[in-house]
């Protein structure tokens, strides 16, 4: 048989028992302290009151008249029973110097010695003491009854029974536990509401079970990779993991907790993100570093208390669906390619079944030395086996949306000119998405071109140059600088969203420490002009195209993954 082992209580309940027991504690000692403190007080007025009562029946003219005469109790005793019904006191005793009675509430006792101290009172002086007497215990004083030349003629003591003192106390005492007990009952009922609430907050848990709950918390925060970051109502930061960090750019030094997502440094569209008090679902953001996909949510109850935003890295996957949209691209080529030499065979096939053979031999000699000079003409000008490739693709997607690619002859990249950190596949970033913007601003235009220049220059330090222009309407001055911000676009809108390419192309020049511009071309249209230091080693011709090697982080604005392009224009 399993025993069930009783489970720790709550952290509401064992303060509830502990604030019960204090508040309990502080009344009984309270009650106690007060009821110790009433009696000693109701002792000493006691004193205080036979004191003055046996004080003003000493020097009462007819007392002492009284006690000159034979029979003093004739007299002395009326007189003694209506001090006492008037004054409250239990007893007034009148009696000789030598103790004898000759008053006492009792007849009997009148006449017999009386039951106390008498010797300082004989000396002249008043005192009080407690003593037992006929009455029992109580509380008297004793004082001297003097003639004219102060002879002690007499003793007058009064008192109040201790059993009086105590009903009196009694009484008080009955009022203080009704007072004591209500602020008991009042104080419990306080201790179980505000215990309730705490109960409510920390879901019934005990002290272990929270501290077992923060342990496991901080744990599960610093494990995840995903970034998670927690703003209170007005927008500064309450908690930010280290994926947050990481993701964010912000050191563990910086002290970020507790401040204003405006005082991050943050890129813009991301501070705007954060600090919207809707919804994000799924937005995609451009840091220093890193392509983020960030979604907030607010946390509200009645108020808005906060947000909590969480952050995943896609740089990775950015890279991967550019570098998946370029082979989309190349396939594309290839198979236009095809098309047309299935249509340039069945020329050649239909002319010598006409029996023009000679006719079919001059058409396909033309065919291939039109393909021919077009691919000399891109090596020789761009040596660079990628970018070769790049724009021989990119040449065969323009001619078929009716778009004239040309390389111009001022064009000249040898193949091993580009350094160890400037690798191909930034080079077909910026590229790509420069001739894909051009493609589509110039379809439509009047003789529709895209001129393609590259080439490497000393005059300002070694570097290379790349230069895309096109027959479009060109770019509006208004807009030279949006047009490289996110989300900026003159098209409509498609399924993946537009206005990103620009954007790419201008962060991975800022990583590449290049400079980029806008101007208007010759004859209308944009150009576009990049600029890349080329202060390294260059690689080895024949070499590998991206050595993966480190490139440096642009102080402005954020980057791009290595090799991610944007199929089609978003200007």
């Amino acid at each position: 048989m399993r025993i069930p082992v009783p489970r720790p209580r709550s952290l509401a309940a064992q303060l509830f028992a502990m604030q019960a027991v204090l508040i309990a504690v502080v009344v009984a000692g309270y009650a106690l302290f007060t009821y110790v403190s009433d009696r000693g007080q109701a002792e000493d007025a006691a004193r205080s009151q036979a004191r003055a009562v046996a004080r003003a029946v000493a020097d009462s003219p007819s007392v002492r008249e009284a006690i000159g005469t034979s029979k003093p109790t004739a007299r002395l005793q009326p007189y003694a029973l209506r001090v006492m019904a008037d004054t409250e006191v239990d007893f007034v005793t009148i009696m000789s110097p030598q103790g004898i009675r000759w008053t006492h509430p009792d007849k009997d006792q009148i006449g017999k010695h009386f039951l106390g101290n008498t010797e300082r009172a004989l000396k002249g002086d008043t005192f009080t003491e407690t003593y037992k007497g006929t009455l029992g215990y109580s509380v008297r004083a004793v004082t001297p009854v003097k003639d004219d030349k102060g002879h002690v003629i007499g003793l007058v003591s009064a008192g109040i029974q201790v059993e009086k003192i105590s009903e009196r106390v009694q009484d008080q005492l009955t009022a203080l536990l009704a007072v004591a007990g209500s602020a008991l009952a009042l104080g419990a009922i306080g201790t179980y509401v505000v215990n309730a609430r705490l109960r409510r907050h920390t879901h019934g848990m005990n002290a272990a079970e929270l501290s077992r709950m923060h342990d496991y918390h901080q744990a599960a925060l610093h494990a995840v990779r995903e970034g998670l970051l927690m703003l209170d109502g007005q927008y500064r930061v309450a908690l930010i993991n280290d994926g947050g960090r990481e993701l964010l750019g912000v050191s563990s030094q910086d002290g970020v907790i507790g401040r204003s997502v405006a005082d991050l440094g943050l890129p813009a569209p991301l501070t705007g993100a954060l600090l919207s008090s809707e919804p994000r679902v799924d937005e995609v953001h451009l840091t220093s570093t890193r392509v983020l996909v960030v979604n907030t949510s607010p946390v509200s109850g009645g108020e808005q208390r906060g947000t909590v935003v969480t952050l995943r890295d896609v740089t990775e996957l950015q890279s991967l669906m550019g570098e998946l949209d370029s082979e989309r691209g190349f396939t594309q080529a290839l198979r236009s390619q095809a098309h047309e030499a299935a249509n340039r065979l069945h020329t050649v096939v239909s002319l010598i079944e006409l029996g023009r053979a000679e006719q079919a031999v001059e058409f396909a000699t033309a065919e291939l030395e039109l393909a021919q000079t077009l691919t000399d003409q891109v090596v020789a000008a761009v040596g660079e086996p990628v970018l070769a490739a790049l724009l021989l693709g990119k040449t065969a997607q323009a001619n078929e949306r009716g778009v004239e690619l040309v390389v111009s002859e001022d064009s000249r990249l040898d193949d091993g000119l580009l350094p160890q950190t400037l690798p191909a596949r930034d080079l077909v970033t910026i590229l790509g998405n420069l001739i894909d913007n051009a493609v589509d601003a110039a379809q439509g235009s009047v003789r529709a071109r895209v001129t393609v220049t590259a080439y490497a220059e000393d005059s300002r330090g070694p570097g290379l140059v790349l230069r895309v222009s096109d027959t479009g309407a060109g770019v509006d001055p208004a807009h030279a600088e949006a047009v490289f911000q996110r989300g900026f676009s003159t098209k409509p809108a498609g399924p993946g969203g537009r206005g990103l390419g620009l954007a790419l192309v201008r962060q991975t020049v800022n990583r590449c420490k290049g400079t980029l511009a806008v101007a208007q071309a010759e004859g209308g249209g944009a150009e576009f002009e990049v600029r890349l230091p080329l202060g390294s080693e260059p690689r080895a011709p024949g070499g590998p195209a991206d050595p993966g090697a480190a490139v440096a982080t642009a102080s402005e604005d954020a980057t791009v993954p290595e090799g991610a392009t944007v199929p089609g224009g978003d200007v």
